[in-house]
């Protein structure tokens, strides 16, 4: 759909929001066309890195209220039934990208509002513009952040951050952002280091890439018994397989893995 652009090259597929006009505002089409572009990234046993932008002045802005309001789609009715797994709708525009068996990397500029700043956090890596602009923004329309964000940013922000972050609905810059969790990198040129960093992750092994971020996403929901067992049922499923043995080879012989592509 013209709303999400994806172009891949070299095991990397760039996924632009592509509402401009809009601040790359999410409206009920935008949500649908952020769900299929992850969608079809996730098919594609030839990426091995995606890496998330947003076209224009914004990354996104957030809901588009004006455009929720005359769908009726987004009446409030569609908020409990789990369209997507464990998610609904709104939620899996955010989740898609944690649920992603390859890393995610997040190129942040501009604005990042409510469900823009939801969306930013389903990345694994984000690189952000200091000047950037970011707030839990939900406050401010009577709401809480309901895509995912709760569970998102649980793992990286302070809870007492959180609280007054999504009480007050405050705007905060990048800078602020990487000092409080939310990002990983303050950057002159977050799609620039997004494309770098992605190329470095694209040429290790792909099976061991996918493995390392199953184990990661699970462990902060496991006991330790389950922990310790996972590390050693995903290690046991790639070592001394076609992969693993190239990376040990091609490091030795200080040149480029040729790596199989990889999905479980």
């Amino acid at each position: 759909m013209d709303r999400v652009k994806i172009e891949i090259n070299n095991h990397i597929a760039v996924v632009t929001f592509n509402r401009p006009d809009k601040m790359n505002a999410l409206d009920p089409v935008q949500f649908k066309a952020i769900i299929a572009a992850g969608e079809e990234v996730g098919k594609d046993t030839s990426v091995r890195v995606v890496v998330l932008n947003g076209a224009g002045r914004a990354f996104c802005a957030g809901l588009d209220i004006a455009g929720l309001k005359s769908d009726s789609e987004a009446a409030g009715n569609e908020l409990i039934p789990r369209t997507h797994g464990i998610a609904n709708t709104w939620q899996q525009a955010a989740w898609i990208w944690r649920d992603l068996q390859v890393p995610v990397i997040a190129a942040v500029h501009g604005v990042a509002f409510g469900g823009g700043l939801q969306i930013m956090l389903g990345a694994d890596i984000k690189y952000i513009k200091e000047d950037t602009k970011l707030s839990v923004m939900e406050m401010k329309w009577g709401l809480i952040p309901d895509m995912a964000g709760t569970q998102l940013m649980r793992h990286s922000v302070r809870d007492d951050i959180i609280r007054e972050l999504t009480y007050t609905n405050r705007v905060f810059s990048g800078v602020e952002a990487v000092a409080y969790g939310f990002a990983t990198h303050v950057s002159d040129t977050p799609l620039e280091d997004a494309m770098k960093l992605a190329t470095e992750i694209a040429g290790k092994s792909p099976s061991a890439i996918i493995k390392a971020k199953k184990v990661l996403n699970a462990a902060p929901y496991l006991s330790r018994a389950d922990g310790l067992l996972m590390e050693s049922v995903e290690q046991d499923g790639i070592i001394n397989q076609k992969n693993q043995l190239e990376a040990v080879f091609s490091s030795m012989q200080k040149r480029t893995g040729e790596f199989e592509d990889y999905r479980e």
